[in-house]
């Protein structure tokens, strides 16, 4: 094909363009984390209330729910570099609209809320762009490993945010510690006015953003989906953990204060410990590259996550340092359980589809936590935010094994395998 690009060839090439884009990537992770944590503690302290904590993590995953996939026909159709240089140019205003608001003393709890939602709807845009750019930009079989590590620097930046976040809360004013998030927000743009990212050939020679063609792509995206059996399981099973897990991350500050009786540092222990965990598995992964089967890797890491956060769950009040094990160990398997998965949706999924198919898988797992949160809340309030965690653990390690005995599961990528390189044009 004359006057194409295959990028996967260039293997000597694909890190100078690659890299300088994720690491600044990275720094806006950075800075995104610090806000989090920082905004989590603040309504834990000002309301201690679990309907609080749950309305804010509602706030956050409606827009992936409601919005991802026609945001992902979107990119599939738009220039990815603009579209990741607009997400993180939007969320760093929302977050100077926050910061604006701490400073002049006017910030109530529902201003909070609009800004967690307003980020997220630059998110649900970041995401399926950057993943989508990382499979033209990396050869295929350095997917697994770009993503083991990827999750690695994404746990080391779970180690540093929590007490760097801390620390800025006991220095600075809270209107500082958000801003924060405005300069590393410029970091990740900086890049992206220098280096072309490739795009997707499309099929459809009509390039025309309307309203019928992208719903259609939004329908192209869920039939492709549709015809890929194995996929949809793996979908609904990553739903279900969602499902029963996001009740434990949004709770986990009231588990530290009430149960076990401790504070902001103990919460960010707890979180770096996760870190650690996700930078030694997510090393491993990188240098190991899983399983030649990623789905046996993957649901091995599924089971894995759910003995961590069973071990949390059964932790008595007294032996804190046991839940810092337990949340270690979710740590460790998580890029082993992800990783994999984000390969092999990298690697399969046809490139000028992928915006597509994320957002979906995105907005389908995004869609069981507000169930969760809406079943554990009322349980949690009126008997043990404990039990809430091993119970969720026995049951994603039950999703793991239910995983691995299912053919089209096991068999998944041997069913959709792409024979040919994907072909791209660059800007």
């Amino acid at each position: 094909m004359e006057n194409t690009e295959i990028i996967k060839t260039k293997k000597n090439q694909w890190m100078k363009k690659f890299i300088p884009i994720w690491s600044a990537q990275l720094f806006s992770l950075l800075g995104s984390s610090l806000v989090q944590f920082a905004l989590v503690w603040y309504l834990t302290e000002k309301t201690g209330s679990a309907t609080i904590l749950t309305l804010a993590t509602m706030m956050a995953i409606i827009p992936e729910i409601l919005f991802a996939p026609i945001a992902g026909a979107l990119v599939d159709r738009w220039n990815r570099r603009i579209v990741m240089i607009v997400s993180d140019g939007s969320t760093a205003f929302f977050t100077l609209i926050l910061a604006v608001l701490f400073a002049l003393g006017k910030v109530q709890t529902w201003h909070i809320f609009v800004v967690i939602f307003l980020r997220a709807c630059g998110g649900i845009f970041q995401w399926p762009a950057m993943s989508a750019s990382t499979a033209l930009m990396v050869p295929e079989e350095h997917l697994s490993r770009v993503a083991g590590i990827n999750q690695a620097i994404r746990g080391s930046l779970n180690i540093v945010a929590p007490p760097l976040g801390a620390l800025l809360m006991s220095l600075l004013p809270f209107y500082q510690v958000i801003s924060v998030d405005i300069v590393t927000a410029l970091i990740a743009i900086t890049p992206l006015f220098f280096i072309k990212i490739p795009q997707p050939v499309r099929v459809s020679a009509d390039t025309r953003i309307s309203l019928k063609n992208v719903f259609g792509d939004v329908l192209e995206g869920f039939r492709y989906m549709k015809a890929w059996p194995g996929l949809m399981i793996l979908t609904a099973g990553a739903a279900f953990c969602n499902f029963v897990l996001a009740p434990c991350d949004t709770l986990l500050p009231l588990m530290v204060t009430r149960y076990f009786g401790k504070g902001v540092w103990e919460l960010s222990l707890m979180q770096s410990a996760l870190g650690i965990g996700i930078i030694i598995g997510g090393l491993v992964l990188g240098v190991w590259g899983g399983f030649k089967n990623r789905v046996v890797t993957s649901m091995l890491g599924v089971m894995g996550i759910g003995l961590g956060v069973f071990l949390v769950g059964i932790a008595p009040s007294s032996l804190f340092w046991m839940a810092v094990v337990g949340f270690a160990v979710c740590g460790f398997m998580n890029p082993i359980a992800n990783g994999p998965q984000m390969a092999i949706l990298q690697s399969r999924v046809p490139p000028e589809m992928q915006g597509r198919v994320m957002s979906f898988v995105t907005s389908f797992c995004m869609a069981m936590m507000p169930l969760g949160l809406l079943i554990a809340t009322p349980i949690v309030e009126k008997t043990s935010i404990s039990a809430w965690f091993w119970v969720s653990g026995i049951l994603t390690i039950l999703m793991g094994i239910v995983g691995l005995m299912l053919p089209q599961v096991v068999g998944l990528e041997a069913a959709r395998s792409t024979t040919q390189d994907a072909v791209v044009s660059v800007e």
